[in-house]
């Protein structure tokens, strides 16, 4: 796994932008796979600048969300379409039926799970995968002991996970307890894989993931066997890290590295 890291969020954020940029303008008609919560949102703000500033555009893109919360209808305050259409759809020229959330209103949980992973299929398999990874080292909402070959499936989710969510929520008794997730197995099919992490909080996760054991109890860990990762990670997220000299060695020489033919 490649490991950037920039001294702030902002930074860490438009260089993951920029990496997601190229691949959009090399290939108009790529598959995203997107992700919620905090951590991407300076990556968003970034891509609709590149739209509305720099005639970046997403006319013939495709996305698939990560997840979603069982039991919220998509105009929810909470749900995860509602925050990807809020803070980055509306913004940008994405056609709106290109893009995917699995719905947690689904009556047929198994059969829309098999429905989506069938989606991604035809549309030809996702091109880049942005992940955030939780305190606890967990994508998506795959928790600790999640199979590493799982794929989109209901999931209960931890109370960790349950009690890092609250926030958004009026009283912790509102969290969903379940989601629709795509699975480890899932996420590792992607052709490029993007793992976004800031603030100290992330810092034992973020190590765990990148040095320590592929594990099921980190399932971010699982990252380390795709060939083609990077994580962009700020001064804090990376704090914990035991090779952090060699990754600021090779990310200061990487323009100089030598080239493929």
């Amino acid at each position: 796994m490649e490991v950037l890291i920039y001294p702030t969020y902002e930074q860490m954020s438009v260089a993951a932008a920029a990496e997601m940029a190229a691949i959009v303008r090399a290939k108009p008609d790529a598959v995203l796979g997107l992700a919620t919560g905090s951590t991407p949102l300076g990556l968003y703000t970034e891509l609709i600048r590149l739209h509305k500033e720099g005639g970046l555009s997403f006319s013939k893109v495709t996305t698939f969300n990560l997840d979603e919360y069982v039991g919220l209808e998509g105009n929810h305050e909470q749900s995860y379409r509602r925050f990807m259409n809020d803070s980055l759809f509306s913004q940008i020229d994405v056609p709106p039926g290109n893009t995917h959330v699995p719905d947690g209103l689904a009556k047929d949980i198994p059969a829309h799970c098999r429905e989506y992973e069938q989606q991604i299929v035809d549309a030809g398999g996702i091109d880049v995968q942005i992940l955030g990874i939780g305190g606890d080292g967990h994508i998506a909402f795959n928790e600790p002991s999640s199979s590493l070959a799982s794929r989109t499936r209901l999931k209960t989710l931890a109370r960790q996970t349950i009690e890092d969510n609250a926030r958004f929520f009026d009283r912790l008794e509102d969290v969903p307890v379940y989601a629709i997730t795509m699975g480890v197995g899932t996420i590792l099919e992607a052709r490029k894989l993007i793992l976004l992490a800031n603030k100290k909080s992330k810092a034992a996760a973020v190590a765990a993931a990148i040095e320590g054991p592929v594990t099921s109890m980190v399932t971010a860990s699982a990252l380390q066997l795709h060939p083609h990762g990077t994580a962009f990670l700020d001064d804090e997220a990376a704090g914990d890290l035991k090779m952090r000299e060699y990754y600021d060695w090779i990310q200061a020489r990487k323009p100089d590295a030598p080239k493929s033919s």
